[in-house]
């Protein structure tokens, strides 16, 4: 394959950059056809034996496929899901790989899962451009919404479902009637649900949409919300809380539920070593909880990327920027540390890892935990992450900008980024006059710079071509 039509990334250790062009060649891989037999129309990132496909790691994946200027679309993997959907709005978790049928499972007779799409849609729009897509999309996703709201949503105004829909394995959750994070996870679909009626100018469809949000915004604030402990909890079937301290209540952040003061109490457990502030951050469950164990087994006490990732957006949105990208950063050294090990031994990557030391939790039983080389949990750091965090850009296709956020200048950037039929190149380096950003585009855009150590940010339109600025004179 060629991979010119990849984005590069530029960054002052190379292990990373390694890393993240490693991961584009575990992608190609996997990279496989779909069939007549299974009903999907095109390509899907496949891994290891996989027998489904997944609902939540096809929109895990399309969150990094989104960076490779379209040479490996997401669209397919999830409009297959669209094309399976059921007379009444139910998309199930698990199709066949084989026939394309549902798959179901005694823990989650429904087959739910954590509901993504109106994230996953939203992010296609800024990243593609694509507002037809949305149209068309929409009608199928409101209707899914309104199958998991008519069924699931009891008269507390919150989603009672099994904790099999979490995807958290053996976390001890049998109680758990009210999963926090899956509420939580609702939430932000509808946030994201009114910032597409926003899009298509839909007042209708966003008004709905806000409506629920802030029914759920304040039915967890009310109910999951423990004003002594100040955190987020799961509720049993008596609406009480159930004090285990879960790295899933930070779907919360995501969804922008807490308000500031119990915003900086929730940051403070991510930094505390007692509690989520791991060196390899985030366990799954907080290291003073009785199922933590040091030598993690299953999910208990794991660090899984994805949990890494929303944590790591959630601590965005009230301007932790700085620690967010410490955390990527620390992440990914544990990541290369079991692909880099000793000499004559043979590294990977994978599904899930351990908090306080190098290499991977021992498997509770589930079949295959952790897999190897799990491509949507490992390059949705490797790729994502490294883009938006590491090197800090922030991409919107439609508005034609770029906003690069970074703690302090670095030599780092991205070459031949696809905006709008318009590949885009900004790097910074350091010369005898100081430090330079070089930019190079075919067409018009506007790049915002923000230095927050040096509380300098700066708005200017880029032209086609090469140009340069000096960070001194801004």
């Amino acid at each position: 394959m060629n991979r010119d039509p990849i984005p590069s990334i530029i960054f002052y250790d190379q292990d990373f950059v390694d890393l993240y062009d490693r991961s584009w060649v575990w992608i190609e891989e996997f990279w496989k056809q779909g069939s007549e037999e299974n009903g999907l129309k095109g390509n899907f990132l496949s891994f290891n034996d996989q027998k489904t496909f997944n609902l939540f790691n096809s929109c895990l994946s399309s969150l990094f496929l989104n960076y490779s200027n379209q040479v490996y679309s997401p669209f397919e993997q999830i409009d297959f899901f669209y094309s399976k959907q059921e007379e009444n709005g139910a998309i199930r978790c698990d199709y066949s790989v084989e026939d394309g049928k549902p798959v179901f499972t005694s823990d989650n007779p429904e087959g739910l899962t954590i509901p993504l799409l109106a994230y996953v849609e939203f992010f296609f729009y800024h990243k593609v451009g694509n507002k037809k897509r949305l149209k068309e999309i929409v009608p199928a996703m409101e209707k899914y919404f309104d199958w998991l709201k008519d069924n699931f949503m009891k008269e507390n105004g919150l989603f009672a479902v099994p904790v099999a829909a979490c995807q958290t394995g053996n976390i001890p959750r049998e109680k758990t009637v009210y999963p926090v994070d899956f509420n939580a996870a609702m939430a932000v679909n509808a946030l994201y649900f009114s910032y597409i009626g926003d899009i298509l100018n839909d007042k209708e469809l966003s008004f709905k949409f806000k409506r629920l949000y802030f029914l759920l915004k304040t039915r967890i604030n009310g109910l999951m919300w423990d004003p002594e402990r100040q955190f987020y909890f799961d509720l049993d079937e008596n609406e009480q809380r159930i004090p285990l301290m879960l790295i899933g209540s930070y779907w919360t952040m995501l969804a922008e539920i807490p308000n500031d003061e119990k915003a900086i109490k929730m940051i403070e457990y991510l930094k505390d070593s007692s509690i989520f502030g791991s060196e390899n951050p985030f366990p799954s469950v907080s290291m003073d909880s009785p199922c933590f164990k040091e030598n993690v087994v299953g999910y208990c006490g794991a660090v899984v990327p994805s949990n890494v990732y929303v944590v790591v957006k959630g601590l965005e949105k009230y301007g932790e920027y700085v620690f967010a990208r410490e955390c990527v950063i620390r992440h990914i050294y544990f990541m290369l540390d079991t692909l880099q090990p000793e000499e004559n031994v043979v590294g990977d990557v994978w599904e899930a890892y351990l908090p306080t030391r190098e290499g991977v939790p021992a498997s509770d039983g589930a079949d295959g935990f952790p897999a190897k080389r799990f491509l949507p949990q490992v390059c949705l750091v490797t790729i994502a992450l490294m883009i938006e965090d590491v090197v800090g850009l922030d991409v919107s296709l439609p508005r034609k900008t770029v906003y690069w956020t970074v703690p302090s200048l670095e030599e780092m950037g991205i070459e031949k980024l696809s905006l709008k039929k318009n590949l885009i190149t900004i790097n910074s380096n350091k010369n005898a006059r100081g430090w330079e950003i070089r930019l190079e585009s075919e067409k018009l855009y506007y790049f915002t710079i923000e230095i927050i150590d040096e509380n300098k940010k700066k708005t200017l339109p880029i032209p086609s071509g090469k140009c340069s600025m000096l960070i001194d004179k801004l």
